[in-house]
C-alpha cells in the first residue's frame, strides 16, 4: 500500500521554515525509518535524514538533498546508511552551508575526510557529553545496537542517541539501541516530552544476515513507561520489508500498561506540535 505523505520536498522545507513557535513549544516531522526534523527554540535540526533512493525502500525520500537549505544542525547517530547517509551528506553541506554535523566523536575525523566536508563543520560527541547551541542543550547517550560496542583504543562509542532540550521541552532520539544495564539510570535525569524509540526488534535470522537489531516494541513501551514520558513515538519499523515492526502492537501495549503515557504514531511529513 502506498503511504500517505502530507508534504515533501521544497514544500515541506518551506513549511518547516515558516512554522512559528513560542519558546515553550517544539514541533517535529517524521520522514520515515528513524529520520526526523525537529524545530525547537527557532532552530531546525535534521536527525538521521535518510535520503538515498534505493529499490528496496518502501517509503521514498521526502526530500532531495538540495532541498534542505534550512538546516542548523544535522545529526548522524551512527555510521549505517539509513542514519549517516554518506552519499547525500556532501550535498547537505552545500545546500545548508552554515549547518554543522553532530556525530559520534569516534567517527568525526574519518567522516570529514571521506566525505570531503571540512572537519570544522563536525561536532563530535560521546556518552554523557553535552554542548549548548544558543538556548538549546544537547546531550549524547551511548546506544547499544544489539551490543554496547566501545572502541578499544579510545573508549568511545560508535552508536549514540541524543537528548535535545530547551525552555522546559525535552526531546529524545534514541538512535538504534536495545536496553542495556545503566541506560535507565542515565535517562532518569530528564523528564521527556517526546521519546522516539525504535521498535523493529531483533532475531537470529536478521543478525546473521548483517541486519543489527533494536528494542522490541515491548521493551520500548517499558522504557517510555518507566520514565513517564509525555509522548512515546515508535520508529524504525516501516522502511524495509525484511526489518519491520508493529506500531499498532506498540500502541495497544502502551495504552494498557502505561495509560499515563500517550502513544504517538506519526504520519510522513505531517507536523506534530507540542
Amino acid at each position: 500500500m502506498t503511504p500517505t505523505i502530507h508534504a515533501r520536498g521544497r514544500e515541506l522545507v518551506e513549511l518547516i521554515s515558516n512554522t512559528k513557535l513560542p519558546d515553550n513549544e517544539l514541533a517535529f516531522w517524521w520522514l520515515g525509518q528513524h529520520s526526523f526534523v525537529l524545530k525547537i527554540a527557532g532552530k531546525i535540526f535534521y536527525i538521521d535524514p535518510f535520503l538515498t533512493e534505493m529499490k528496496d525502500r518502501l517509503v521514498s525520500p521526502l526530500f532531495k538533498p538540495e532541498d534542505i537549505t534550512n538546516a542548523d544542525l544535522i545529526f548522524g547517530s551512527h555510521d549505517h546508511g539509513d542514519h549517516i547517509d554518506r552519499p547525500v551528506w556532501p550535498a547537505l553541506a552545500a545546500a545548508s552551508p552554515k549547518a554543522k554535523f553532530v556525530v559520534p566523536q569516534l567517527l568525526k575525523d574519518g567522516l570529514a575526510g571521506d566525505l570531503g566536508v571540512d572537519v570544522s563543520r563536525f561536532i563530535g560527541m560521546d556518552d554523557g557529553q553535552c554542548f549548548a547551541y544558543d538556548d538549546i542543550r544537547i546531550t549524547a547517550v551511548a546506544a547499544a545496537h544489539e551490543l554496547l560496542d566501545r572502541d578499544e583504543a579510545t573508549g568511545q562509542y560508535p552508536y549514540l542517541g541524543f537528548i535535545i532540550e530547551s525552555a522546559n521541552r525535552c526531546f529524545y532520539h534514541a538512535g538504534d539501541t536495545c536496553i542495556y544495564e545503566g541506560l535507565m539510570a542515565k535517562l532518569r535525569s530528564w523528564q521527556f516530552d517526546v521519546m522516539c524509540l525504535p521498535i523493529n526488534g531483533r532475531d537470529a535470522e536478521r543478525y546473521s544476515s548483517g541486519c543489527i537489531g533494536n528494542m522490541t516494541y515491548q521493551e520500548a513501551v517499558d522504557l517510555a513507561g518507566a520514565l513517564q514520558a509525555r509522548y512515546a513515538v515508535p520508529t524504525h519499523y516501516d522502511m524495509f520489508a525484511m526489518n519491520p515492526g508493529d506500531p499498532d502492537a506498540f500502541t495497544r501495549y502502551l495504552r494498557v500498561k502505561y495509560p499515563g503515557v500517550q502513544p504517538l504514531v506519526c504520519e510522513y511529513g505531517k507536523m506534530v506540535r507540542l
